[in-house]
């Protein structure tokens, strides 16, 4: 039987003369050959129609092996490949431009009772774009202004996706993202990475991502509850998601909706938008990887249960500094106008039970905090700190 090395080289020799009936027969049916980062093609007949159309865009197309090295029944084969892009066939639905391409690659090939049961080929897949015209020359004016318009792109989606990363405690940092950046992600030390406290909109998932790398990754995400401007960009994060047991239901559920809520309390303005936020925010359900209740250790912060706004709404409290992540238990910003003030009780339009939701912000002024952080706008900071809670949590 035929080597790895030898069908390795049969099989470029045959695509070098173009004989690809004597290609397919180099492959064991089902095998899988993977462009890397590019796609991926099943033998035979996804190889014979992906080299077919090749050789119809690249009439000249030719292979030269550059050198092999093969362990047992892998081979790995560095070639060089040059064409021009005549047509008349399309390259990846590209019309015929006359553009010249060189390129070099490597298929490492794994054979099985002599034939290849799978590939995966690397070749530079932008050079191949700078070439053929697709992309502008690397150094160009073009290039340039690629670049630029690229910038602009994230400076865009930072400034709705979220700020950098603001330590506000040993071990902790806010990521204020939304618009006017009024959506607070918490990021708190853990073990070599960052549990994530609340996970604001959809459109913070790939700042949060970046954030969280450059802390060692997201181990986790705690939900303060299942709102959809809380849960937004947790299905983009990739980590196991916690909350409370009266929050999982919620969390879990495609609406964006909770049952419990009354726009008609809104103003006529508040009504007709919020539904269309909603949407915005949400990045839809969740999976709950398991749930958290009152005296639960996070991070090196307790759970505390704030429930009003929410069923199931937890913050976390930290005693070495008495620092204080209470998500919606109160707010400093007016849910309808956007505007920043005092801190007081969420709105009633979109509390389970506002008489609750007054006692927990009551709970929370016991523990004397000296920083509060909501899970909206700035934080509650002071020497009369219990005090403004507790007029935030008086009756009128």
């Amino acid at each position: 039987m035929a080597s790895s090395s030898e069908i390795a080289r049969r099989y470029l020799d045959a695509l070098g003369r173009r004989d690809l009936d004597a290609a397919a027969a180099c492959w064991a049916p089902g095998g899988t050959d993977r462009m890397v980062g590019q796609m991926e093609l099943t033998a035979p007949d996804g190889v014979v129609q992906y080299f077919q159309e090749l050789f119809d865009a690249f009439p000249d197309f030719s292979f030269e092996v550059v050198d092999t090295t093969t362990y047992r029944d892998r081979c790995a084969i560095r070639w060089r490949a040059q064409g021009t892009f005549a047509g008349p066939g399309r390259f990846q639905g590209f019309v015929a431009n006359g553009a010249k391409l060189t390129l070099e690659g490597c298929d490492v090939l794994t054979v099985a009772n002599g034939l290849i049961v799978s590939n995966e080929v690397y070749t530079d897949s932008g050079d191949v774009a700078r070439q053929l015209g697709l992309l502008p020359p690397a150094g160009s004016t073009a290039e340039a202004r690629l670049t630029r318009l690229q910038n602009a792109r994230t400076r865009i989606r930072n400034a709705l996706g979220g700020a950098a990363p603001e330590a506000i405690a040993a071990g902790v940092w806010v990521v204020r993202g939304g618009r006017p950046r009024a959506m607070n992600v918490f990021l708190l030390e853990d073990d070599g990475g960052v549990t994530l406290f609340d996970a604001g909109v959809a459109g913070m998932a790939t700042n949060l991502t970046a954030a969280a790398a450059r802390l060692g990754g997201v181990r986790r995400v705690v939900l303060g509850h299942a709102d959809a401007d809380h849960r937004g960009a947790a299905p983009g994060l990739e980590a196991p998601v916690y909350c409370h047991p009266q929050e999982q239901l919620a969390a879990e559920s495609p609406s964006s909706f909770r049952d419990y809520w009354d726009l008609s309390k809104l103003s006529s303005w508040a009504r007709a938008v919020y539904p269309k936020l909603l949407r915005h925010w949400d990045g839809g359900p969740v999976e709950i990887a398991g749930t958290l209740e009152e005296g639960d250790e996070v991070a090196g912060f307790r759970v505390i249960e704030l429930p009003g706004h929410a069923p199931g709404q937890i913050g976390l409290f930290r005693e070495s500094d008495r620092l204080a992540l209470v998500s919606d238990c109160f707010c400093t910003l007016d849910v309808q106008t956007g505007i920043r003030r005092a801190a007081e009780v969420p709105h009633p339009a979109l509390n389970q039970d506002t008489d609750q939701a007054r006692e927990s912000i009551r709970k929370l002024a016991s523990l004397d905090p000296a920083a509060a952080w909501p899970g909206h706008a700035r934080p509650v900071v002071g020497p009369d700190l219990e005090g403004q809670l507790r007029h935030a949590a008086a009756d009128g």
